[in-house]
């Protein structure tokens, strides 16, 4: 049986480094979403379950102490942090407040992705709310715990990487509206709401019997996006 694939959540104001690690931790098959401040990753986190959060400790407003603090006080969910401050007193106090490991930078992506590793290896993976693991879209069902896209009959259809993380986010909230410039921050790694709605065109070819009159990928005019289901 597939395992469910982690969903990891960064959040980061740096937005370089912000989109280097989606796209590292993409490339290591891990879905990516991010955040660039602490308001935004309470908005994420409300509308996603993740398995573990990458947070830096210098943001601006809200330090990552602060939310981590605030978040300990409804969730268990496991945290690495990430800072410039390496010294023993940050570590022991970034531990204190509730992370699970703590990493100074620079760091090496492939140490991020081994603690990643270890620390999903102690906590079971969660399952993904309200969606069960293969999606019916008309002709097509796409498995959630794979990112693949099959032909009724079995055939894999082919989807890129983008797209897989594209259709796996619409599908985590089948039915709600994603603004274009709300899919190209959450896919990141230069997207943009033009680039979203190319991506769109190339699922539409693929899931829909009529790509012009789509029936699951809805366009909601003046809004954006949703996916609706069988």
């Amino acid at each position: 049986m597939e395992k469910e694939v982690p969903h990891i959540l960064v959040i980061d104001d740096d937005t370089r480094l912000r989109s280097l690690l989606q796209r590292f931790l993409r490339e290591s098959d891990f879905l990516v979403s991010s955040a660039k401040n602490a308001d935004e990753a309470r908005s994420r986190l409300k509308q996603f379950e993740f398995d573990i959060l990458v947070l830096d400790i210098m943001m601006p407003n809200e330090s990552g102490l602060e939310f981590l603090t605030k978040l300990r006080m409804d969730s268990d969910i496991p945290v690495i942090l990430l800072t410039a401050m390496g010294t023993p007193d940050d570590r022991i106090t970034g531990l204190e407040v509730g992370a699970d490991d703590y990493l100074p930078k620079p760091f090496e992506p492939k140490e991020l992705i081994l603690r990643i590793k270890n620390i999903l290896k102690r906590v079971p993976v969660s399952q993904v709310k309200n969606v069960s693991s293969q999606l019916e879209l008309g002709l097509c069902l796409y498995d959630m715990k794979s990112k693949e896209l099959y032909s009724k009959d079995g055939h894999i259809i082919h989807i890129t990487p983008v797209e897989q993380t594209l259709l796996s986010i619409l599908a985590q909230k089948s039915g709600q509206i994603f603004s274009r410039e709300k899919l190209a921050e959450m896919l990141g790694a230069g997207q943009s709401p033009r680039s979203i709605d190319v991506q769109i065109t190339r699922l539409r070819k693929k899931i829909e019997k009529d790509s012009k009159n789509p029936r699951f990928l809805q366009t909601v005019r003046g809004k954006g996006y949703m996916l609706l289901t069988e």
